[in-house]
């Protein structure tokens, strides 16, 4: 499927499935619909918009100078040169709203500033041995204020999270004092960042958090069924259908890490066991260099050659019988393959995944179209920050059961 065809397969979902209605008590529906169309399509002038939505000009009208007079949308420059009336685009006001994200890892923490387009404005790291409470606690209070103090505070709308799910589970593979990660397991954090913030919060999922982000602004966006693989410190992904991310009841709907991966030394070891960055964290270590640089550095990896081309070979394999077997259950046409490392690495685990997946038995399952994803290193942060944007003013791509309520 080419991207253009994606993408207008994406909008006529839209349409069909949300189509506006004039009652009065609906304004929210409405206006969801509005803003949504604009930020799929771009600019829009009101008869498009009363196209695409069914929605009365009226209707239109009204929507669009509330929200004009919110700051939400701007006035773009006048169309002429067309039949019939000059018509002035409207579109998305960047500085109509801001939200922070926070991204939670294992082995590091992001916060992200992001506007109402989805273009981040600032962006801030740190890396550790292992995460515990106070740590993220600290970062968050060292650089939340910094982060926001050139934007309105009254137009932030809230902080997402993005954290794995069962934190304290897995770490011994990565070192961690299991009294330290014991912490984690009764720990409210979206609740203790709202305290001390005075933001709300949203708290969902990374690898789903990323697949947000692929889905908004990545090569995502041109489909509405895909399975999305994100390799960090452990493997995890999401799955989009019918153009909604999908959580499940308790929110941990494609958690592919717990896939078994059997190896002829580990018959019980799963994917996080065979396609995960701590392997090539470990090896890069062995070799006597400083692996935490790793985390840091998303641009080139070439200094950590030839550990990255043997993780590769390894992983490629793994990751092309998990996306076969997830294929069986649900025929996506496309599995995207994404991860914190850089984009050339992106590229070639996904040619490797590719070419891997030829050597499977594939009688019965129709073989999805490997691509690499386009959120990047920073797709969980990116997917964070979307969430309280989304929740606020478009038709959420989120479709959560657990955590509905949340996210309405």
């Amino acid at each position: 499927m080419s991207a253009d065809h994606g993408a207008a397969q994406q909008a006529n979902s839209l349409v069909q499935q949300s189509t506006g209605v004039n009652q009065t008590g609906v304004r929210a529906h409405n206006e969801r619909l509005v803003l949504s169309q604009i930020r799929l399509h771009g600019a829009l002038s009101k008869a498009d918009i009363a196209r695409m939505t069914g929605l009365s000009a009226q209707a239109v009208s009204v929507i669009i100078r509330n929200l004009e007079a919110e700051e939400i949308l701007q006035r773009q420059k006048v169309t002429r040169g067309r039949v019939g009336q000059p018509s002035t685009p409207m579109a998305l006001n960047p500085d109509g709203a801001f939200s922070v994200g926070l991204r939670l890892g294992r082995r590091s923490a992001d916060l992200a500033l992001m506007d109402l387009v989805g273009n981040v404005r600032d962006l801030i790291k740190v890396t550790y041995n292992y995460p515990t409470p106070k740590r993220i606690l600290d970062f968050v209070d060292a650089h939340l204020g910094e982060l926001v103090s050139s934007v309105k505070k009254s137009r932030v709308l809230g902080v997402g999270i993005s954290a794995p799910f069962e934190l304290y589970n897995w770490l011994d593979r990565l070192g961690a004092p299991q009294d330290q990660m014991a912490t984690w397991r009764d720990y409210d954090l979206a609740a203790d960042i709202s305290v001390r913030t005075g933001f709300s919060t949203i708290l969902v999922n990374d690898a789903t958090c990323a697949c947000v982000a692929e889905h908004a602004i990545g090569g995502g966006a041109a489909y509405d069924d895909f399975a999305y693989f994100f390799v960090g410190s452990f493997i995890g992904g999401g799955i989009v259908l019918n153009g909604k991310v999908q959580t499940g009841p308790t929110g941990n709907a494609g958690a592919f890490g717990p896939l078994p991966s059997a190896t002829p030394g580990n018959p019980k070891a799963q994917l996080i066991d065979t396609a995960s960055l701590y392997f090539l964290e470990a090896d890069i270590a062995a070799s006597g260099m400083d692996a935490s640089t790793m985390w840091a550095q998303t641009e080139s990896w070439e200094m950590f050659e030839p550990h990255v081309s043997n993780w590769i070979e390894r992983t490629a394999p793994a990751i092309a019988k998990a996306a076969l077997t997830v294929c069986a259950v649900i025929d996506f046409p496309v599995i995207f393959i994404d991860g914190a490392f850089p984009s050339s690495v992106r590229e070639v685990l996904a040619e490797k995944v590719r070419r891997a997946m030829s050597g499977f038995n594939t009688d019965g399952i129709i073989v999805p179209e490997i691509l690499s994803g386009k959120a990047g290193a920073n797709a969980r942060v990116i997917g964070a920050a979307l969430l309280p944007i989304n929740s606020r003013f478009f038709y959420d791509p989120v479709r959560a059961g657990a955590t509905d309520a949340l996210l309405t």
